[in-house]
Formats: C-alpha cells, structure tokens, sequence
C-alpha cells in the first residue's frame, strides 16, 4: 500500500514521477481546489500547457481517458480516473500576489504561484516560469455570452483523480489559499496524493 501524503491548506507540494507511474489526488473535504503542475523531469521548458491541451482535446476541460499535452504538444499526463463530476478549469492563471491586491488585500498573501515554487524547490528545482494549472475541481461556468462565473466546487469528500504520468515528470500541487471569494467554499484545506505503483 503506497503512502497518502498531505498537500498542506494554502501551501504546495511537488513529486517526481516515472514514466508509468501514476498519482492519485484526493480531495478530501470536497471543496478545495487544487492547481496541478506537470514539468517533463528531463527539461523544465517542456510542461503541461492548458491552451495546447484543450486543442488536442478538443474540449474545456478534461475527461478520463484524455491524454494532457505540454506546450511541445506531447503527451505527459493521461487522466485515468476521475471519481467527481468532472468540473475543473483549464482557464485561470495560478493567484498570486498581484491577483490578491487587486482584491484588496495589502499585506502578503499565500498563493499557488509561490507554492508552485515551493513545492519545486523542495525537490532542489527551479520552475522557470509559472504557467496557468490544471485546476482541479475549480468550478468557472463559461455563459452562452461568453461570461464566467465564479462558482463553488461541486465535488464531495474523498473524490479523487488518477494521473498517470507518459514521461518521467514532476507533478506540483497547490491547495488553493483563495479565501476572498467562494472557489473553495471560502475556506482553504487540505488535500491529499498518493503516488500509484
């Protein structure tokens, strides 16, 4: 039985995969989103890419059995099982420091840009730039006028997704610390991850 690692409220965590490996990420209180990284091991230049995964797709967001692409059009996750509705978003750059002081905030507030680069350096690697995540179960309805919305979460306690790595990769995770408006019904917890044989 592998491991069940915790990805800390408002902080991020990173692992190396093999190709073949696959990672199971929970979530475990049934609304917490969580921003998903994927970087070729091999070349931190090469990642996940929403914008060229959504034109191999040919959809907004991903269902079991898609292979998700890196900006070099290459497959580097497939998404084996997904236990939710299937509600992610594929659109919403990672928040960062700037997104929270247009919301008002004046002081330092956690975000999944620095925790991509924490859960990275925690494996002594630098990401070199911050591209827009996967984010898992982030629910932003697109309007037939082409308005978003801003929703909360429609998982429930313990919904999962099975990512199975294409190449040797480094998969990070942030579990959101949006805390202004509702994506994580308001408040951030923990999630969870378990690497799969």
């Amino acid at each position: 039985m592998s491991d069940i690692h915790v990805v800390p409220a408002r902080q991020g965590r990173a692992v190396a995969l093999k190709a073949g490996q696959s990672i199971k990420i929970i979530n475990t209180h049934g609304h917490q989103v969580v921003d998903t990284w994927a970087f070729n091991a091999d070349d931190l230049g090469e990642f996940l890419s929403m914008e060229h995964m959504r034109a191999a797709i040919d959809r907004i967001r991903p269902m079991a059995g898609d292979k998700l692409v890196t900006n070099k059009r290459r497959p580097i996750l497939t998404l084996v099982e997904d236990t939710s509705p299937g509600i992610h978003d594929t659109f919403i750059a990672a928040c960062d420091i700037y997104r929270y002081q247009g919301l008002g905030v004046a002081d330092y507030h956690d975000n999944c840009a620095d925790n991509l680069r924490a859960g990275m350096a925690g494996l002594g690697l630098t990401p070199p730039e911050v591209p827009s995540p996967l984010n898992l179960w982030m629910n932003i309805p697109v309007k037939s006028d082409g308005a978003i919305g801003w929703e909360e979460p429609v998982s429930k306690p313990g919904d999962y997704v099975v990512l199975k790595a294409e190449m040797n990769c480094i998969v990070a995770m942030s579990a959101c610390p949006q805390d202004i408006i509702c994506i994580n019904k308001g408040a951030p917890t923990d999630a969870h991850y378990e690497v799969l044989a």
